[in-house]
C-alpha cells in the first residue's frame, strides 16, 4: 500500500469517526465524550498505519511511543472531563449546529496533523537499520512522553490536595511553568526526526513528504503556544489575576526564576531578549496589575 493510500485510509477514518461522534452529540447535546472520541482517533489510525506494511524496529518504535503517548492522552482527558462535570468551552457551541460541527472539524484535523510522523514512519516501503541518531530521537520522543505524564501527575495531585501554596511548584513545576506543554510540543519534534531516515527516496531532505511531516511540531506550537483558547495563552496573561492577587510577590519571583517552556535553573539570569525568543516567553502571557509592575520593568532593572 502506498504512502498516499495510507494517509486517505487514515483520513476516512477520522472523518467516520469525528462525523459520527458529532451526530450524536448534537442529538443527544453532549461534549462528553469529545475528547474520548479524539483520542480514540489517533489511536485508530496509528493501528491503521502500522497494519499498512511490514513492522521493522523504527516502525515498532515509533508506534508503541506514539500509542503511549496518545493513550496517555486519552486516559488524562477522560479523567478531566469526569471530575469537572464536563467541558465549559462548549456551553455555547453544542446548542449550533455549525459551530459544534466546526469543533468536531478542527479535531479531526487536529489529530491528522499531530499523527502525520508516525502515519510517515509507518506506510514507507523503505526499512532502514536505526542508528544512533535514531535511538537518540526515540529516546528523546519517549523522555518527553514521561515528561508530560509526569507533570500532569504531578499537578493533578496539587490539585488534589487543595492547591496548597497557591501555584504548583512541585516537581517538573518548580523548574517550568507549563511542563506538559514542554512534553507535548517537543515529542512531536523527535517524532518527526525520528521520521528522517524512513523515506523512500535516497534522503529525506529532498522528500516533500516527509517536510510536511514538520506541521506536526508546527501546528503543536501554535496552538498551545498562540491559540487564546488553550494552552499558554489560556493559562497566562489576564488568567494570571488570581495568583497577583493572592500572592503578588512570591508568584511574581516564580514568574522571573522559572522557565515558561524548558525545565531549567537559572532561568532569573537568563536576558530578557532571549526570555523572548529563544525561551518562547512571550511578552502577551505577562498579567500586568496596577499595583506590582509589569515583569518587563522587573527584568529590566534586574539587567542594568
Amino acid at each position: 500500500m502506498s504512502q498516499l493510500a495510507v494517509y486517505g485510509g487514515a483520513v476516512g477514518i477520522t472523518a467516520l469517526i469525528q462525523g459520527l461522534g458529532f451526530l450524536v452529540a448534537f442529538a443527544l447535546q453532549t461534549e462528553v465524550f469529545y475528547d474520548i472520541l479524539g483520542g480514540l482517533n489517533f489511536l485508530s489510525i496509528t493501528l491503521w498505519s502500522a497494519t499498512s506494511s511490514s513492522l521493522d524496529t523504527r516502525k515498532a518504535w515509533a508506534t508503541c511511543l506514539f500509542l503511549c503517548s496518545r493513550g496517555w492522552l486519552l486516559v488524562f482527558l477522560a479523567w478531566r472531563a469526569h471530575e469537572r462535570k464536563g467541558d465549559s468551552r462548549f456551553d455555547e457551541l453544542k446548542g449550533k449546529f455549525f459551530s459544534f460541527m466546526k469543533a468536531w472539524i478542527v479535531q479531526g484535523m487536529w489529530v491528522m496533523l499531530i499523527s502525520m510522523p508516525v502515519l510517515f514512519i509507518n506506510s514507507s516501503a523503505a526499512s532502514v537499520p536505526m542508528d544512533s541518531f535514531d535511538w537518540l530521537m526515540a529516546c528523546g520522543f519517549g523522555g518527553c512522553i514521561l515528561v508530560e505524564i509526569l507533570a500532569d501527575v504531578q499537578k493533578a495531585q496539587w490539585v488534589k490536595r487543595g492547591r496548597p501554596g497557591g501555584f504548583c511548584q512541585e516537581g517538573l513545576w518548580a523548574v517550568s511553568r507549563h511542563p506538559n506543554y514542554f512534553g507535548e510540543i517537543f515529542q512531536w519534534w523527535f517524532a518527526w526526526l525520528l521520521a528522517f531516515r524512513s523515506s523512500e527516496l535516497q534522503s529525506g531532505l529532498w522528500d516533500p513528504l516527509w517536510w510536511a511531516c514538520s506541521i506536526s511540531p508546527l501546528f503543536t506550537m501554535l496552538i498551545l503556544l498562540h491559540v487564546k483558547a488553550t494552552g499558554v495563552c489560556n493559562a497566562e496573561g489576564r488568567n494570571l489575576k488570581r495568583y497577583y492577587d493572592q500572592c503578588p510577590e512570591d508568584y511574581a519571583k516564580y514568574r522571573d526564576s522559572t522557565s515558561v517552556l524548558i525545565p531549567m535553573v537559572g532561568y532569573q539570569h537568563v536576558p530578557l531578549s532571549l526570555k523572548r525568543t529563544i525561551f518562547l516567553d512571550f511578552e502577551k502571557y505577562e498579567y500586568k496589575p496596577k499595583t506590582a509592575g509589569t515583569l518587563d520593568a522587573k527584568l529590566t532593572s534586574d539587567e542594568d
